[in-house]
């Protein structure tokens, strides 16, 4: 998710994993997928058997709202007006066969878990929101107390969320989104990945990481792996804005996930290279892919303007069968993959 003015995009089990070195990289030898057939996740409206999550959009969102976290209230928009526009494209992607979607819009840019509930219940389709805080652009999307708080502290603010629910609702996060500046990590924000490793070791939540640039990828999954978290508890958002691809391939290699986000913003054929890339590299069973699409905004006329979410099942899915996948691999790209990534369970290093 990216502030923009143009369409240039800007249950709980230890998983064991044997574990070899080749040329410096981290080689992780991964048991066969099971499409998430033991593992279920939390959706706005309770607890979903992974299995049942279908293809599955990892990264989109309905509301966004930018005015900053010292600024932002739920008073800004009128759900009834945020359903009426948001709902036709949420009905577009289902009749597209889509039947779940992950929300990752953090709290204090836009979280909204009533409205959340109110799209899957009017639409059918499973809604899974989260827990953690945005740190990029230079912090401003952060509440006052992550400033002063230890990683122990923010940790337990999310442990919260997922034991007792959102915003005195019954609505329990799914996975964790934080954010993190381009560059090498500040102390604050190794102190948001550091809180999300305590909580993905007392909940079992992945962590999903807005990122871009390698260099604080690999910091990341440093900091995590130092805490004994496995880096398949790790999903790099906006891999896509690396330019050396080699960084997908080491990442994938050692177990983390790589999300190429903002798929229909850009050249659809470069994305879909970058996808048989990693499939030729044997690597299709650790690559995430949705839209970062949406989104209502308030302030703007009728939420402004609002990209939808079917490229992938349209577009990208014919350009993805041209370079020779199959709809198996498709299959496990938009279903399993997320069922295995986002599975709650504790995924430590073994």
């Amino acid at each position: 998710m990216k502030k923009t003015t143009s369409m240039l995009h800007p249950l709980h089990a230890t998983v064991s994993r044997r574990t070899f070195i080749r040329s410096g990289i981290f080689l992780i030898v991964l048991p066969p997928l099971v499409a998430g057939n033991t593992y279920t996740i939390n959706t706005v409206n309770g607890r979903l058997p992974c299995r049942q999550m279908g293809t599955t959009l990892v990264h989109e969102h309905f509301l966004v709202d930018f005015i900053g976290a010292d600024k932002i209230t739920t008073d800004r928009w009128k759900r009834e007006d945020v359903l009426q526009r948001v709902l036709p494209f949420i009905q577009e992607a289902k009749k597209a066969g889509v039947r779940t979607m992950l929300d990752c819009t953090p709290a204090f840019l836009g979280r909204d878990v009533q409205l959340l509930k109110m799209l899957a219940e009017a639409s059918g389709i499973n809604i899974i929101t989260n827990t953690g805080y945005y740190g990029a652009v230079s912090n401003k999307y952060l509440p006052a107390w992550a400033f002063t708080e230890t990683a122990e502290q923010l940790a337990q603010r999310w442990i919260n969320e997922f034991n007792d629910g959102i915003d005195g609702t019954d609505v329990r996060p799914g996975f964790m989104k934080i954010s993190v500046d381009e560059g090498s990590l500040s102390p604050l924000h190794t102190r948001l990945i550091t809180a999300a490793g305590i909580t993905h070791l007392q909940t079992g939540l992945t962590i999903c990481s807005h990122t871009g640039p390698a260099v604080p990828a690999f910091q990341q999954l440093e900091v995590l792996q130092q805490m004994g978290v496995h880096p398949s508890a790790f999903v790099w958002t906006h891999a896509q804005n690396e330019p050396d691809k080699q960084q997908y391939i080491k990442a994938a290699k050692m177990g983390a996930w790589v999300s190429l986000d903002g798929i229909g913003w850009g050249n659809i054929m470069d994305d879909a290279k970058n996808i048989a890339m990693l499939h030729r590299q044997g690597l299709l069973n650790r690559v995430l892919i949705s839209h970062d699409a949406g989104w209502y905004k308030p302030g703007e006329p009728n939420g402004g303007s609002f990209k939808g979410y079917t490229v992938i099942t349209g577009e990208l899915t014919n350009q993805l069968k041209q370079l020779g996948l199959t709809n198996k691999h498709l299959k496990q790209l938009l279903q399993q993959n997320p069922a295995e990534a986002f599975g709650i369970r504790v995924r430590k290093l073994s």
